[in-house]
């Protein structure tokens, strides 16, 4: 794979996977949208409907990616790291890309940015926190557990991903079918499939306390376009937090692939 394949490949993938995901934290957030309140499961399944559709579309360029702690996780598994620095470049820029289109999806929701909400006084507009929209919040800001939480959920995703992909040079896993040359979809594809709803288990089981970021890009990017974006009383983008949401998932990357070259 060329540098310019890897990087379009990349930021194609993950535009589409912050459009899916960070999409569906709007449509069940924001006032006027026919999805508000549909709570986590919903959540959950918009993130993994995101892999699948992001994957799918980067594999042939990039092998799919989408996120440095998955790219580390590989790194760590076969030795080489020469083209680490463009899946991470391309990784980021996809992840802002998918942001803004988020943004201009959901722009006139974001444009009437206000609650009612009533009081002794009257009914007055109170603003909806966005934040949340682009970027993990935790529900208890605690750093050492919120650190762990991203570290355990992470090296839950790596884990198994790099068992489904079989790039070990020791042992052939299941294999991600998305090797140009193969037949039909660059293979049978069933392991990004299987990846996806990974992503919907790990949100279901593990997003609780954190909102499982799982991927610094996935976090990062979107939170530097919350903080430019001229969005009415959109609040904080909580730059306190943000560096949790990256270190954690670069340790569970980097400890998922350790684990998995070491036991297998």
């Amino acid at each position: 794979m060329s540098n310019g394949d890897i990087f379009v490949g990349e930021m194609i993938g993950t535009a589409i996977l912050i459009l899916f995901g960070a999409g569906v934290c709007a449509a069940v957030t924001l006032r006027f949208s026919k999805a508000r309140a549909a709570g986590w499961v919903v959540i959950a399944f918009g993130w993994g409907f995101g892999v699948l559709a992001g994957a799918y579309t980067a594999a042939p360029l990039s092998g799919g990616h989408l996120n440095p702690a998955v790219t580390l996780g590989l790194a760590v598994d076969t030795g080489v790291w020469d083209k680490v620095w463009i899946y991470l470049l391309g990784q980021i820029t996809g992840a802002m890309i998918g942001a803004v289109l988020c943004y201009l999806v959901y722009f006139a929701q974001f444009r009437a940015n206000v609650r009612q909400t009533g009081t002794t006084e009257g009914t007055v507009d109170e603003p909806v926190p966005t934040l949340g929209i682009f970027s993990t919040i935790p529900e208890i800001r605690n750093p050492v557990a919120n650190l762990i939480t991203e570290i355990l959920a992470t090296i839950a995703l790596v884990l198994p991903l790099l068992a489904l992909v079989g790039s070990n040079r020791h042992v052939e896993g299941i294999g991600i079918g998305l090797i140009p040359g193969q037949e039909g979809i660059y293979g049978s594809g069933i392991a990004i499939l299987l990846v996806a709803l990974l992503v919907v288990g790990i949100g279901l089981s593990l997003g609780g306390p954190t909102g499982y970021a799982i991927n610094p890009a996935r976090d990062l990017g979107p939170r530097i376009i919350h903080s430019v974006l001229p969005i009415q009383n959109k609040g904080t983008s909580d730059w306190g937090y943000s560096w949790i949401p990256v270190v954690g998932p670069l340790i569970g990357g980097l400890l998922g692939g350790v684990i998995y070259n070491a036991a297998f």
